[in-house]
């Protein structure tokens, strides 16, 4: 069996031993280079400072950097034809514009969240808003480790908007209510974060009807999850033709 030549963008942080520790443990993929500022080994596998003195190219390439990579990152991939799995968080709204721009030239995989639970998660909140839409009031919750930057989280954010398009866009997201001195609005869908200590990722999505509440819960133990996430997407994607793929589209492969 071919092996799938994966490069870790980020190599040297947390998550970038995550996604190395996943891949060894696998015979299907291989870490065959990694590129990060710091350039600090321990792995078998040579780790530079850019992607323009890379020696080796990889079939596919895991990105858990920061987003000011993503220049240098979708410039690499395109003039070799490398697809991309991006799961770097805190993108602006022109950087996103840049992802789907260079999806129409190589594979990318993007989602703001890695993790197969989380993916389903969102899966059922679609399912619970097609039915309770209009009816319950609905309320995301976020928490993070108190190192977390962003706030609120990409995937809090992608569960809203996942809940908002099923919702025909109509409603409108309130990130802080305590200047805001009014009756909650029928059309709020509402974010809240929480930062401390090592919490890993925990999203609940409440919808807060008359006399009920429901809650859809998901929770990482470690980053493990993320990593083993990435890992499947990046062996999906190599050999796919160019567009703009997510989660759901590895749930149904």
């Amino acid at each position: 069996m071919a092996q799938t030549k994966i490069l870790i963008s980020g190599a040297s942080g947390k998550m970038g031993h995550a996604v190395a520790a996943a891949i060894s443990g696998r015979e299907d993929c291989t870490v065959c280079a990694g590129v990060d500022l710091y350039t600090k080994q321990y792995g078998e596998f040579p780790i530079y400072e850019n992607f323009a003195a890379l020696e080796e190219k990889p079939d596919v390439i895991i990105d858990f950097s920061n987003p000011a990579v993503l220049d240098s990152l979708l410039e690499y991939c395109l003039t070799n034809g490398v697809p991309a799995v991006l799961a770097t968080t805190g993108y602006s709204e022109e950087q996103i514009a840049k992802i789907r721009k260079a999806a129409e030239s190589i594979p990318v995989f993007f989602s703001f969240n890695m993790s197969l639970g989380i993916n389903l998660l969102v899966q059922l909140a679609k399912k619970a808003t097609s039915i309770l839409g209009g009816q319950f009031d609905i309320e995301i919750v976020e928490k993070h480790h108190n190192q977390k930057i962003d706030a609120p989280s990409g995937t809090a954010l992608m569960i809203a908007d996942a809940i908002n398009d099923t919702l025909n866009n109509e409603y409108h997201y309130v990130y802080d209510r305590h200047s805001k001195r009014a009756k909650r609005e029928k059309t709020e869908i509402g974010l809240h974060a929480i930062r401390g200590g090592t919490i890993v990722g925990e999203h609940d999505i409440i919808f807060a009807g008359h006399d009920e509440v429901i809650t859809l819960s998901h929770s990482a133990a470690s980053k493990e999850v993320f990593a083993v996430g990435a890992v499947n997407a990046a062996v999906f994607l190599a050999g796919q033709k160019a567009g703009m793929y997510d989660m759901s589209a590895l749930m149904k492969d």
